[in-house]
């Protein structure tokens, strides 16, 4: 019997494929790291920080928050190992440390900016 067109595809070989599949604990890290990340505020530090370094002061300000609060942001982002800092005498500058940032920030853009009207 023919198969009818809205039976679902069938899945290829390599869905099925447990050796292309991520180890859940390798998952379970991916997810601690993205709840960090799924913060407006900190998404919008992330997209200060991939132009360049800033300090404190200067990502909270951009954000509309208070300097202790922008430090915890910071604190939890480079925990997860996203990023570094470094002291030049009494100023602190936070940079990007983990380069796919910059994947996962341009996919958030492409979803959720503005829409392309060409």
């Amino acid at each position: 019997m023919p198969r009818s067109s809205t039976s679902p595809p069938a899945l290829s070989p390599t869905c099925n494929d447990d050796e292309t599949l991520l180890p859940l604990e390798s998952l379970s890290q991916a997810a601690e790291c993205l709840r960090t990340l799924a913060h407006p505020h900190r998404l919008r530090i992330v997209q200060m920080l991939l132009k360049g370094r800033y300090m404190v002061g200067e990502l909270a300000e951009a954000c509309g928050i208070a300097s202790h609060m922008a430090s915890e942001h910071l604190r939890l982002m480079q925990r997860c190992g996203f990023l570094s800092a470094s002291r030049e005498g009494r100023c602190t500058y936070y940079m990007i440390a983990e380069p796919h940032l910059a994947n996962i920030m341009g996919c958030i853009e492409q979803r959720f900016g503005p829409a392309d009207d060409s």
